[in-house]
């Protein structure tokens, strides 16, 4: 009967078959209900799963909807219809913000909206199996009155600052802690405004959480380019400060969404995952970004999540912390020019560091000297990492079509006369924001800046590299400083 069980529960929802037997009895209970009612199989599209005692969720935002036969009606209507071909269903779902169009002086149609969205929309989800929290957004809580209105409709917790119940507000499910900040606080000012001396105590309160997630509706770094203090992100009197009190909790990720975009990237060891795909049909750019949910399982290994279009494929994934570097897998480059140690794509999933030691010149040099560059003849190099400018500036270029600029990757200034000693990782999967730096030795990773939608995940990398100096020779572009040395791992 066991087996019997077993077969049922993997089958129709892909549990593993090593479960407890009371967990097989409640999802073989489960199946003879719903076993009916299902999709045909061909149909599921499989969720990932934790690999161990964990979390298995949905993160999507902004549908700008709640309007009966509105565009942003259909286009939320094909997300969802991917979120309800996912066996397992989720545990629970995520949504930072923008549900509905809203932005209207009238709470009698401010309320209608949220009616459709709850009632007609989203009617599909049991939310006292899978329950669903939500962020503020710039969408639906643009003055006092939605603010209020909010609190009414969604009747989310109300542990929160005291002015701020219902709006900021924290759950705790077993190891995990989430905690939703409101990134418009009329009582700050408005847009871009939050208050961050809450967001510290209830860290500091579940300092004993294996894993935290902070959601809010606005990122605190720029996506794709688009960036504005108070429009595009929070006000950057605040950003700091916010930044710092989640990497000293050891914060997971900060999810916004806002810039309708799927996006992540990493600063000082917290990840900020931006998914702004769930129905609002503008994109930021158009032409690359999509609609789309994030699927995503955390267990003691960390973060797996896959990004799901409207035709339930995965554009794109994330594991997250990605493979350690090993001390012992790092292999010399010799100064000057030499064959390439790998050609091609890099595969998805893998990341290639290189380790760059040595010392900055005694006086600034603002042309370009180069560190290490991947070219081919008949071409501009399409990889070129060096220093630039009169700060030296740490400067990734890559260009990734022939006749169209290239796009450019900033780190941090390299002091005159000074030792360094860094690793620069290429992680394709992370698309723009999978250019990364960390001091060597360090385990933080921290994504250099960009203006681009894309990344280094279509990149051939050509069979000839250069250290020390450019594609032409010792006298192109060359290091000025000494002791230049570069590892590849």
């Amino acid at each position: 009967m066991r087996d019997v069980a077993i077969g049922c529960a993997v089958v129709s929802y892909g549990l593993r078959p090593d479960r407890t037997d009371y967990e097989i009895r409640v999802f073989a209970a489960a199946c003879s209900v719903k076993r009916k009612k299902m999709l045909p199989s061909q149909n599921y599209v499989q969720a990932l799963q934790p690999q161990s005692l964990g979390h298995q969720f949905v993160i999507y935002g902004d549908s700008c909807s709640g309007v009966p036969g509105a565009l942003h009606e259909q286009t939320f209507a094909a997300v969802n219809a991917v979120l309800r071909r996912l066996a397992p269903q989720p545990e629970f779902i995520l949504f930072p913000g923008d549900e509905i169009i809203g932005l209207t002086p009238d709470p009698t149609a401010l309320r209608a909206q949220w009616k459709h969205w709850l009632d007609v929309e989203t009617a599909w989800l049991d939310r006292r199996t899978i329950p669903m929290w939500h962020t503020t957004g710039n969408h639906t809580t643009y003055d006092t009155m939605s603010e209020d209105i909010f609190r009414d409709i969604l009747r989310l917790p109300t542990n929160g600052p005291d002015d701020q119940k219902g709006l900021s507000y924290w759950v705790r499910r077993d190891d995990l802690l989430m905690v939703f900040v409101h990134t418009l606080w009329t009582g700050l000012g408005g847009e871009g405004h939050v208050e961050t001396d809450w967001l510290k105590a209830v860290l500091d309160q579940h300092a004993d959480a294996r894993h935290k997630i902070v959601l809010g509706h606005h990122p605190v770094h720029p996506v794709n380019g688009f960036s504005g203090a108070y429009q595009r992100e929070i006000g950057h009197e605040y950003a700091e400060v916010f930044w710092t009190t989640l990497k000293e909790a050891g914060v997971l990720a900060y999810v916004c969404s806002h810039i309708l975009a799927y996006d992540v990237q990493v600063h000082e060891g917290v990840l900020q995952i931006c998914t702004a795909g769930a129905g609002t049909a503008h994109r930021m750019p158009e032409g690359i970004e999509y609609l789309h949910c994030i699927q995503a399982a955390l267990d003691r290994d960390g973060l797996r999540y896959q990004v799901l279009d409207t035709n339930g494929i995965a554009r794109e994934r994330l594991h997250w912390p990605p493979a350690a570097v090993s001390s012992a897998g790092w292999r010399r480059v010799a100064t000057g020019r030499s064959d390439a140690l790998f050609t091609g794509s890099i595969d998805p999933g893998d990341l290639v560091a290189f380790r760059f030691s040595g010392k900055t010149a005694t006086e600034a040099w603002a042309p370009e000297q180069t560190l290490f560059t991947a070219h081919a003849r008949d071409t501009i190099a399409p990889i070129w990492l060096g220093l630039r400018g009169p700060k030296q500036t740490l400067t990734l270029i890559v260009g990734k079509t022939p006749g169209r600029s290239p796009s450019y990757w900033l780190g941090p200034d390299l002091p005159v006369d000074r030792a360094f000693d860094i690793e620069v990782a290429f992680y394709p999967d992370m698309g723009p924001g999978g250019i990364l730096l960390r001091n060597s030795g360090k385990a933080s990773w921290t994504s250099l800046k960009s203006a681009t939608a894309t990344g280094v995940e279509s990149i051939d990398w050509p069979p000839a590299w250069s250290i020390g100096h450019g594609q032409h020779g010792p006298s192109d572009r060359p290091f000025k400083g000494p002791r230049l040395a570069v590892s590849v791992c």
